[in-house]
């Protein structure tokens, strides 16, 4: 056994503990028996959700408790650039917040994320002084793709379109580069879930094939142009399609709803991380622990959601995520 192997098994060991205080399956359906949000919050409270300074506040419970889960990943894993990759999606989101502030002179201060690698008021800076050059990796590119886009054709979605690609290919050559298994797992998947999406909003609001194609990212499990084909010729030819691939489950998802499709990709994605678990010598565990985490954080924010806006408890549970534990 390595060093870095020897590192891991003090990592892992953490981590197992800590898994033991995830939600459970039971858990969340005790969320959505009670009555209101502040039974939620009470609930939560006695699972150690939140702290002394956020008592009744949902977004900061929801936000301490994204804290507390990168504060364990900073404290126990011997490389904390495995965990990069994660933070692409609030990255690439600060780059397309800065652009529309710099194009359309439209402030919005809490718009930006300061957890990832150029937190917003830096981005800014870098979009207002054009220093696209600061940029990592492709971001580069896409960044003065997509500034010129919007100054020339004030045209929002297309310069969405242009981040949100680059933010994916991004994912798909850390995953290529990765030693981790679950990091090629989490790029695999991240990026045809994401395709999948985009074919099914592209079929929805008849989208054209240039559209999609400018939209997808070209992934292993998935020929994105044949896609990017049947979801042109109509929702029926998307599903064929869809079961000739491995994303055959969500077809009946796909079928049943909008929200029911949505909660079939973050459950495939957790059915994908989970015998990561097993892999005691490697980061597997402590990446699918942050997932995993991040799972129930957004499971918890629709039932507080749900609660607030008084919608039926079907509705809710339509929404809710399988579980890590």
């Amino acid at each position: 056994m390595n060093v870095n192997e020897l590192e891991y098994t003090y990592a892992v060991a953490r981590i197992r503990a800590l898994e033991a205080s995830l939600l459970t399956d039971s858990v969340i359906d005790q969320l959505l028996a009670c009555k209101d949000e502040a039974q939620c919050l009470g609930l939560l409270s006695e699972k150690g959700w939140g702290n002394a300074e956020t008592e009744n506040d949902v977004e900061a419970i929801l936000n301490c408790e994204e804290e507390k889960t990168w504060q364990v990943i900073q404290e126990v894993s011997p490389d904390l650039t495995v965990f990069d990759v994660m933070s692409y999606p609030k990255l690439y989101h600060n780059l397309k917040a800065a652009i529309k502030e710099v194009c359309t002179e439209v402030i919005n201060e809490k718009i930006f994320y300061d957890d990832c690698e150029i937190p917003g008021r830096e981005m800014l800076s870098i979009v207002e002084n054009k220093a696209f050059e600061r940029l990592p990796g492709n971001m580069e590119a896409a960044a003065k793709e997509a500034y010129e886009t919007l100054l020339q054709t004030r045209d929002g979605q297309l310069c969405d379109v242009i981040v949100d690609r680059a933010a994916l290919e991004a994912i798909t050559q850390a995953g290529h580069d990765a030693k981790d298994e679950i990091i090629r797992v989490y790029a695999e998947s991240t990026v045809a879930l994401a395709n999948i999406k985009i074919a099914v909003r592209c079929q929805k609001t008849g989208k054209s094939l240039e559209f999609m194609k400018r939209a997808m990212a070209p992934c292993e499990s998935i020929n994105v142009e044949q896609l990017a084909k049947a979801a042109l010729s109509g929702a029926d030819a998307l599903r064929e399609y869809l079961k000739e691939t491995v994303y055959a489950d969500g077809v009946e998802a796909l079928e049943e709803s909008p929200s029911a499709f949505e909660r079939w990709c973050d459950n495939r994605m957790i059915e994908a991380i989970k015998p990561q678990k097993y892999n005691a010598f490697s980061a597997g565990p402590l990446v699918a622990y942050l997932l995993a985490r991040q799972n129930e954080i957004k499971t918890v924010r629709m039932i507080l959601t749900g609660k607030q806006n008084g919608f039926p408890d079907e509705m809710i549970r339509e929404r809710i995520r399988e579980m890590y534990v």
